[in-house]
């Protein structure tokens, strides 16, 4: 039974993409990288949701929440700031360029050297980080409900190769031939197949608990550690133990909200989906819904966590990514466990596909058009993205199973690898936009600078300070680098923001009033948690 709602679940969304793309030319510059830029609110939204969203989270987070408690929260409330800040500066500027990828931007604003090593950039940190952790945590999920060792008789860790290739073959197959509409329609569907699946497990757990009354269930989570449910941490995030501190209260005011801004403002895969918007209004409806999504969803990626303290305590301290497949094998009745998974493989499939799909655009455009190939016809740049994709998948499938065994969770190694890349792009971008006197000597100095400050200072000298406090002093030294070498540089051109007039920008009447309601809702949500 639970093979079969696996492949019904799975074959429906095959087949309802591939429908719904049976008239769209995919052989085209926008249609295959942009999805024809025709994308509206809900898809959007679907499609971000579940980029973001995957079993790092599912497995990651909700395994640091049963071992640290709700404080992990922080990373999911305050994307709805960054969120707002996307659809009220970013997306309207975006969308006026004309834009394509993100690195087209620094093409603009400084020059093609500057837009090539931030391609290069980006291209490293998905197949270094984001790809292999969202390809071993999928296995793990799976393995550990399917049992798949056991149904092949083979060792559990061959098991899970055996998954990882199979689960990023498929996933590779979805970004090659469908592009970026293929990738935003499966999306949606999973999405909403994710939010009622990844629902079910702690109300039918709570349910156990409370003999049928979940509010009951959630009083006896509460009593059993009600320490587990405060949201502001007593972490230090300076000093002897700042290292392994998961998440001081302290950084939200530091370097989180930079790598929030970075990510929801200015990550090509995330912000792909609103490069392909229809217009401006569904842009904005597409970022502020997935910020109301953002508050929501530690119901799917926390709650679980602190449900699995309670049924398990403190015997899975020293392998916290295993409670979340745990309790799912736990209260899911058999029938759903192949939906489940179905619904788990969607989500490591659209991170993926959306990773691999970014990958293709900002190589085929910014790399091989501009140096490999500068006469390259559309049809051209859609097959080298096919290629490029193809060629990402392999190296993330190789690299997967050797990011197990991090010592403070996957989520946080992926957090602390993100810092490498993150945070000197987000300086060069923000100076970009925001300081006109910085100049294309001053962006990639910083840009380098910050490369070289973040792994120096975590990794060689292992200074004793949280990593999101280094992104934050990071940041405020790249930009001040950056003006000090423009200063002492020629002076170039003053940067004009033209618009390509290839969209209609007015914007939702109702994003103020919904971005005032998102960011009040965060405020409310710390007030009411942050003394448990």
């Amino acid at each position: 039974m639970a093979l079969i709602t696996f492949l019904l679940f799975t074959g429906f969304v095959a087949f309802y993409a591939t429908w719904k793309l049976r008239r769209d030319r995919l052989d085209t510059r926008d249609g295959y990288f942009l999805g024809g830029r025709s994308l509206t609110g809900i898809v959007i939204a679907g499609s971000l949701l579940l980029t973001n969203i995957s079993t790092e989270h599912l497995v990651g987070m909700n395994g640091s929440a049963y071992r640290n408690g709700a404080i992990i929260v922080a990373w999911e409330v305050t994307s709805a700031l960054a969120l707002v800040i996307a659809a009220l500066y970013f997306a309207p500027r975006y969308l006026k360029m004309g834009l394509t990828t993100i690195p087209e931007f620094l093409e603009k604003r400084f020059d093609g050297l500057t837009r090539t090593l931030v391609a290069l950039l980006l291209i490293i940190s998905f197949v270094a980080t984001l790809l292999p952790i969202v390809l071993y945590t999928g296995a793990l999920n799976i393995e550990a409900i399917f049992e798949i060792s056991q149904l092949l008789n083979v060792s559990q860790a061959e098991g899970i190769w055996i998954t990882i290739l199979v689960v990023g073959s498929i996933g590779a197959v979805y970004a090659i031939f469908g592009g970026l509409k293929m990738v935003a329609y499966t999306d949606t569907i999973n999405g909403f197949g994710l939010l009622v699946a990844g629902l079910l497990v702690p109300i039918l757990a709570l349910l156990a608990i409370g003999d049928g009354n979940p509010f009951e269930g959630m009083g006896k989570v509460f009593r059993h550690s009600p320490e587990k449910f405060n949201v502001v941490s007593r972490e230090s995030g300076v000093g002897a133990g700042a290292r392994s501190a998961i998440l001081p209260f302290e950084v939200l005011f530091t370097g989180l909200m930079i790598n929030q801004i970075y990510f929801w403002t200015m990550h090509q895969s995330i912000i792909q989906r609103v490069l392909g918007a229809v217009n401006l209004k569904e842009a904005q409806k597409g970022l502020l819904f997935t910020g109301l999504l953002k508050i929501l969803v530690p119901l799917v990626i926390v709650l679980p966590g602190l449900i699995g303290f309670y049924y398990f305590g403190e015997s899975l301290y020293d392998n916290p990514d295993s409670v979340y497949p745990l309790l799912v094998k736990k209260v899911l009745p058999q029938w759903l466990t192949g939906f489940f998974v179905a619904v788990m493989m969607g989500a490591i499939l659209t991170t993926f596909n959306s990773a691999l799909n970014s990958a293709a655009t900002v190589f085929s455009l910014g790399i091989f058009k501009r140096y490999i190939q500068k006469q390259a016809s559309e049809k051209k740049l859609v097959v080298i993205g096919k290629w490029t994709s193809a060629l990402l998948a392999v190296f993330a499938i190789g690299i997967a199973p050797f990011v197990a065994n991090a010592p403070e969770g996957l989520y946080q190694l992926l957090q602390q690898l993100n810092g490498i890349f993150f945070v000197p792009i987000a300086s060069v971008i923000i100076a970009g936009f925001l300081f006109p006197r910085v100049s294309a000597r001053g962006a990639k100095i910083g840009l380098l600078f910050g490369l070289l400050f973040y792994v120096t200072t975590y990794y060689i000298l292992e200074l004793e300070l949280h990593f999101v406090h280094i992104w934050g002093i990071e940041f405020v030294l790249n930009l001040l680098v950056m003006h000090l070498v423009s200063y002492l540089s020629p002076k170039g051109d003053i940067f004009e923001m033209k618009d390509a007039g290839i969209l209609d920008l007015r914007p939702w009447k109702y994003a103020k009033p919904f971005s005032l309601f998102l960011v009040l809702s965060t405020i409310i949500l710390y007030l009411l948690l942050g003394n448990v």
